[in-house]
């Protein structure tokens, strides 16, 4: 069995809040007894891209567990790779994506960077698919493959993220269709947790840490914001089984 601890949107600041909430959801993970397979942040990980939050933030995602990161909107490509990643930008190229591949016992993840650069909405680069095309070529049939990324490419019904939602999405699609063995798509982004489907697979998004999302039906007039900041942090867990059928889990923290 395989256990994967998928977690979005920290957001990580240099307020009490943001630490504590990110913490309480780390120190929960340290204290499962078991080893999990892999720790996944899909992104917005430093709330204004400081280096000073991306050095709480390497503090805080300290773990005995493997713990893979990729950028979302929030995030600086460069900042990132240098304080979490500890590698340098390519040279000529500081806004090169930021994509990481984990090869497990048994799976692989994935991680694509769908950021852009001063933009809100997410696009996987043409230089991404091709990496992503290239770690499924080289992973054999029998071996599910998790992709995962900042930005859900399909519309969630909640207005406010699906305008700032990943986009050119048909291209990934059409990527998926050559590789089987891709099992399902992982997302953070909409603070939410949700379940839905994308190019034939399950897509499912993680909850937000720092805040939760009101759906629109939850929402009485316009005058209540979008953001609820008093709901306990969540996280999911995504189980492949030995028959490699998916499920996934959903746990919410005390702070």
């Amino acid at each position: 069995m395989i256990v994967i601890a998928h977690v979005s949107d920290i957001h990580v600041d240099e307020e009490q809040r943001s630490i504590a909430r990110t913490r309480a959801v780390m120190e929960y993970l340290e204290g499962v007894p078991y080893d999990l397979d892999a720790v996944l942040v899909t992104g917005d990980i430093a709330d204004h891209a400081l280096p000073a939050e991306y050095d709480i933030v390497r503090e805080l995602l300290l773990s005995r567990h493997p713990v893979l990161v990729c950028p979302g909107n929030h995030d600086d490509r460069g900042a990132l790779r240098r304080a979490l990643l500890g590698a340098e930008e390519e040279a000529g190229r500081p806004d090169a994506p930021v994509n990481q591949v984990h090869r497990g016992d048994g799976f692989v993840v994935a991680l694509c960077d769908s950021s852009v650069p001063g933009k809100d909405e997410g696009f996987l680069e043409d230089e991404t698919l091709e990496w992503l095309d290239d770690v499924l070529t080289g992973t054999p049939r029998d071996v599910p493959v998790l992709v995962g990324f900042h930005h859900p490419p399909v519309p969630l019904n909640t207005p406010y993220v699906d305008e700032i939602r990943q986009f050119g999405e048909e291209r990934l699609a059409a990527l998926a269709s050559r590789h089987p063995h891709l099992t399902a798509f992982l997302a953070g982004h909409a603070h939410t947790a949700a379940a839905t489907t994308f190019a034939g697979r399950p897509l499912l998004v993680a909850p937000g840490v720092v805040s939760a999302l009101r759906l629109p039906w939850e929402q009485p007039g316009r005058s209540v914001p979008h953001i609820h900041l008093d709901l306990p942090p969540a996280l999911a867990f995504h189980v492949l089984d030995d028959q490699g059928r998916l499920t996934t889990h959903f746990r919410t923290v005390p702070v």
